[in-house]
């Protein structure tokens, strides 16, 4: 199988849209990557989680506590929260899918949706998360935690270190400036991706996507 790429785009392209994220901010990131490659829109993911701190302190809960993590529905909230403020034809869907239908997402040229997945683990059970075909994993970290990234690529040949097979790629909020996306094996992301969190679920992906007017309009009333 060739390399299947989002919206058809190349590694480099896909991989400028990576920046380095500061604190817990990886939701934020995601979702700028996204609405960038579907409406040329970008906002400051610090800026953003910033106004998310702020709201939540007025009751609109867009994270689990400020500076604190974002759910999957929570990053639908936020899609929401940007294109009624910002006027963005936008509209995210949150869903449990399945790896082959991750796939046949990306294998098919019309759908155009940005696939945002979340990972979970538990303490000294993080997933290896290589950059490029570099065999360094920058996801040695011994704590339970989660991680939030874009689905980008799917490459069945593409090894980390010319022999660890990692063939999912991903938009990653780790480094800036940068010409390579970040990389896992098979087994890995699934069994991060299928951590079960109560309101979470296995599996969870929000899915953002272009809208029409009509659509639009009718979403927010």
């Amino acid at each position: 199988m060739s390399r299947n790429t989002l919206l058809g785009k190349t590694e480099l392209e896909l991989a400028s849209l990576q920046t380095e994220q500061v604190g817990n901010a990886c939701s934020f990131h995601a979702i700028s990557a996204a609405t960038q490659l579907l409406v040329n829109r970008t906002f400051d993911p610090q800026h953003l989680s910033q106004v998310v701190n702020q709201r939540w302190w007025r009751g609109q809960f867009m994270r689990i506590a400020p500076n604190w993590a974002v759910t999957p529905r929570m990053q639908k909230r936020i899609v929401h929260f940007l294109a009624k403020k910002y006027h963005l034809p936008v509209v995210a869907k949150y869903q449990s899918s399945e790896p082959n239908a991750l796939l046949g997402h990306l294998l098919n040229p019309k759908h155009d949706a940005i696939p945002i997945i979340t990972l979970t683990w538990l303490w000294h059970q993080a997933p290896p998360i290589y950059y490029g075909d570099s065999k360094h994993n920058m996801n040695k970290t011994r704590r339970a935690g989660g991680h939030t990234m874009v689905l980008a690529a799917y490459d069945s040949t593409h090894r980390a270190g010319g022999q660890l097979l990692t063939p999912w790629g991903f938009i990653n909020s780790w480094r800036s400036n940068v010409d390579a996306l970040f990389w896992m094996t098979d087994a890995d992301f699934r069994k991060a991706w299928r951590f079960w969190l109560p309101g979470v679920g296995p599996n969870p992906v929000v899915f953002i996507s272009r809208a029409d007017h009509s659509a639009y309009s009718d979403f927010f009333g």
